[in-house]
Protein backbone atom coordinates (compact mmCIF):
# COMPACT_ATOMS: atom_id res chain seq x y z
CA UNK A 1 0.00 0.00 0.00
CA UNK A 2 0.67 3.31 -0.57
CA UNK A 3 2.13 5.73 1.90
CA UNK A 4 -0.33 9.26 1.59
CA UNK A 5 1.11 11.77 -0.53
CA UNK A 6 2.79 14.64 1.14
CA UNK A 7 0.99 17.36 -0.38
CA UNK A 8 -3.04 17.42 -0.78
CA UNK A 9 -2.92 19.91 -3.68
CA UNK A 10 -1.25 22.40 -5.61
CA UNK A 11 -2.80 25.32 -6.19
CA UNK A 12 -2.56 28.85 -7.80
CA UNK A 13 -0.29 30.02 -4.99
CA UNK A 14 2.33 27.24 -5.19
CA UNK A 15 2.42 27.67 -8.44
CA UNK A 16 3.23 30.96 -8.49
CA UNK A 17 5.93 30.70 -5.35
CA UNK A 18 7.54 27.76 -7.23
CA UNK A 19 8.06 30.00 -10.34
CA UNK A 20 9.48 32.52 -8.34
CA UNK A 21 11.58 30.23 -6.33
CA UNK A 22 13.10 29.51 -9.29
CA UNK A 23 13.41 32.81 -11.12
CA UNK A 24 11.00 32.10 -13.27
CA UNK A 25 7.63 34.05 -14.39
CA UNK A 26 3.76 32.85 -14.32
CA UNK A 27 0.74 34.96 -14.90
CA UNK A 28 -1.86 34.64 -12.97
CA UNK A 29 -3.98 32.99 -15.88
CA UNK A 30 -1.05 30.56 -16.57
CA UNK A 31 -1.13 29.71 -12.42
CA UNK A 32 -5.51 29.48 -12.08
CA UNK A 33 -5.11 27.03 -15.30
CA UNK A 34 -2.57 24.66 -13.76
CA UNK A 35 -4.05 24.94 -10.52
CA UNK A 36 -8.00 23.88 -12.32
CA UNK A 37 -6.22 21.49 -14.38
CA UNK A 38 -5.24 19.11 -11.12
CA UNK A 39 -8.09 17.87 -9.43
CA UNK A 40 -8.28 15.10 -6.38
CA UNK A 41 -9.71 11.77 -6.72
CA UNK A 42 -10.47 9.15 -3.86
CA UNK A 43 -8.60 5.93 -3.75
CA UNK A 44 -11.63 4.42 -3.85
CA UNK A 45 -13.48 6.04 -6.54
CA UNK A 46 -10.52 4.81 -9.43
CA UNK A 47 -10.74 2.00 -11.71
CA UNK A 48 -9.90 -1.95 -10.39
CA UNK A 49 -6.69 -1.20 -13.10
CA UNK A 50 -5.33 2.20 -11.58
CA UNK A 51 -5.15 -0.04 -8.33
CA UNK A 52 -3.49 -2.93 -9.93
CA UNK A 53 -0.56 -0.12 -11.86
CA UNK A 54 -0.65 1.26 -8.26
CA UNK A 55 0.19 -2.68 -6.83
CA UNK A 56 2.75 -2.59 -9.80
CA UNK A 57 4.54 0.91 -8.98
CA UNK A 58 4.80 -0.53 -5.16
CA UNK A 59 6.62 -3.79 -6.01
CA UNK A 60 8.98 -2.53 -8.91
CA UNK A 61 7.06 -3.65 -11.51
CA UNK A 62 7.30 -6.04 -13.69
CA UNK A 63 4.68 -3.94 -15.76
CA UNK A 64 2.81 -5.04 -18.96
CA UNK A 65 4.11 -2.16 -21.49
CA UNK A 66 7.82 -1.26 -22.41
CA UNK A 67 6.53 2.66 -21.93
CA UNK A 68 5.77 2.11 -18.39
CA UNK A 69 8.30 4.04 -15.83
CA UNK A 70 9.66 6.40 -18.37
CA UNK A 71 10.25 9.94 -17.64
CA UNK A 72 6.91 12.05 -18.27
CA UNK A 73 7.83 15.41 -19.51
CA UNK A 74 4.82 17.02 -18.53
CA UNK A 75 4.90 18.73 -21.94
CA UNK A 76 0.97 20.07 -21.37
CA UNK A 77 2.17 21.75 -18.46
CA UNK A 78 -0.81 20.50 -16.59
CA UNK A 79 1.25 19.46 -13.54
CA UNK A 80 3.29 21.69 -11.30
CA UNK A 81 6.62 22.16 -13.06
CA UNK A 82 9.49 20.11 -11.84
CA UNK A 83 12.85 18.83 -12.77
CA UNK A 84 13.34 16.42 -16.01
CA UNK A 85 13.28 13.08 -14.94
CA UNK A 86 11.18 14.31 -11.21
CA UNK A 87 7.71 12.74 -13.00
CA UNK A 88 7.33 8.77 -14.51
CA UNK A 89 4.42 7.30 -16.27
CA UNK A 90 2.27 4.27 -15.99
CA UNK A 91 -0.12 2.48 -18.08
CA UNK A 92 -3.87 2.13 -16.86
CA UNK A 93 -4.93 -0.40 -18.92
CA UNK A 94 -8.45 -0.01 -20.05
CA UNK A 95 -10.37 -3.36 -20.85
CA UNK A 96 -11.07 -3.96 -24.23
CA UNK A 97 -8.54 -1.22 -25.58
CA UNK A 98 -6.62 -3.17 -28.47
CA UNK A 99 -3.62 0.14 -27.14
CA UNK A 100 -2.53 1.27 -24.34
CA UNK A 101 -5.33 3.26 -24.55
CA UNK A 102 -6.04 6.71 -22.51
CA UNK A 103 -5.47 5.99 -18.55
CA UNK A 104 -2.23 6.45 -17.25
CA UNK A 105 -0.92 7.21 -13.21
CA UNK A 106 2.26 9.68 -13.07
CA UNK A 107 4.38 9.47 -10.37
CA UNK A 108 6.33 12.66 -8.92
CA UNK A 109 9.12 10.62 -6.78
CA UNK A 110 10.44 13.22 -4.13
CA UNK A 111 6.96 14.29 -2.92
CA UNK A 112 5.35 10.77 -3.23
CA UNK A 113 2.32 12.24 -5.01
CA UNK A 114 0.13 10.02 -7.72
CA UNK A 115 -1.70 11.69 -10.42
CA UNK A 116 -4.45 9.47 -12.18
CA UNK A 117 -5.34 10.47 -15.98
CA UNK A 118 -8.24 9.16 -17.82
CA UNK A 119 -7.45 11.44 -21.07
CA UNK A 120 -4.03 11.12 -21.98
CA UNK A 121 -2.95 14.05 -20.07
CA UNK A 122 -5.30 16.54 -20.83
CA UNK A 123 -6.24 16.23 -16.97
CA UNK A 124 -5.11 14.84 -13.61
CA UNK A 125 -6.35 14.04 -10.53
CA UNK A 126 -4.17 13.78 -7.46
CA UNK A 127 -5.07 10.68 -5.75
CA UNK A 128 -5.91 10.51 -2.18
CA UNK A 129 -5.00 7.66 -0.34
CA UNK A 130 -7.17 9.27 3.31
CA UNK A 131 -10.86 8.60 2.05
Amino acid sequence: MRFPPRATRIGAAAALLSALLVGGTVSATTADAAAASVGSICYGNLPSQAHDTLNLIDQGGPFPYSQDGVVFSNREGVLPSQSSGYYHEYTVITPGSPTRGARRIVTGQESQEDYYTSDHYATFNLIDFGC
